[in-house]
């Protein structure tokens, strides 16, 4: 029996990959370094600090620096999120979570983000999500299950009841290692380790989910 959905932020319930790439290719452009939008996939998923570091491409920085260069990352992306609105909720999610409310389904956020609370704020769903986990819950970012687990905890709920939904393999990985069951979201070759894989959530009906669902999640 399900008892709780969790969900990933970025690519998930919104999209702000282009947010993130601008601001990686300004910090990136100002410090002389090549960084080009399929660069920028490498990054999904993936926690700030090991963005930069996929950024450097082996460049070293001292720890203070490594601090400096996120901080002003982190700085020209919330200078976009201001401008963010419901109308930038990708298109089915809103209808797909009043559904699982109304199923009694508890309902989770999961990302690797530190402005996840800003950016639910903004998209006006924050009121829809009993827990929230963002980059500041877990030491061990995904493919590490922690975050997952830790979510799953302040709903109390069993991971064995828990479905994650998520865009990025890291995110998938991080799921099954939980015990979860795991829905991707978007290409085959991204998501395809997954139990039930979906372009979006666009058209995807809260029953089809859990009647495709096996009946274990291992």
């Amino acid at each position: 029996m399900v008892s709780a959905f969790l969900f990933d932020l970025d690519g998930v319930i919104t999209d702000t990959a282009e947010f993130h790439y601008r601001s990686w290719k300004r910090l990136a452009d100002e410090e002389n370094i090549a960084f080009t939008r399929e660069d920028n996939e490498k990054l999904r998923g993936v926690s700030r600090r090991d963005s930069l570091l996929l950024l450097l491409k082996g460049r070293v920085l001292s720890e203070a620096d490594m601090l400096a260069w996120m901080d002003r990352k982190n700085g020209y992306y919330r200078d976009y999120l201001k401008d963010i609105t419901e109308a930038d909720l990708l298109p089915g999610v809103k209808g797909f979570l009043l559904t699982a409310k109304n199923h009694g389904i508890k309902i989770g956020l999961a990302s690797a983000s530190k402005n996840a609370k800003d950016v639910l704020d903004g998209l006006g769903v924050a009121s829809l999500f009993d827990a929230v986990g963002d980059g500041y819950s877990v030491s061990n970012p995904k493919p590490a299950p922690d975050l997952f687990v830790w979510v799953a905890g302040r709903l109390a709920t069993p991971p064995a009841q828990t479905v994650v939904f998520e865009d990025a393999e890291a995110g998938i990985e991080a799921a099954l290692a939980a015990g979860m069951y795991a829905v991707g979201l978007g290409p085959i070759e991204r998501v395809g380790k997954a139990h039930v894989v979906y372009p979006h959530l666009d058209g995807v009906n809260v029953d089809t989910v859990l009647a495709a669902l096996p009946a274990q999640p291992r």
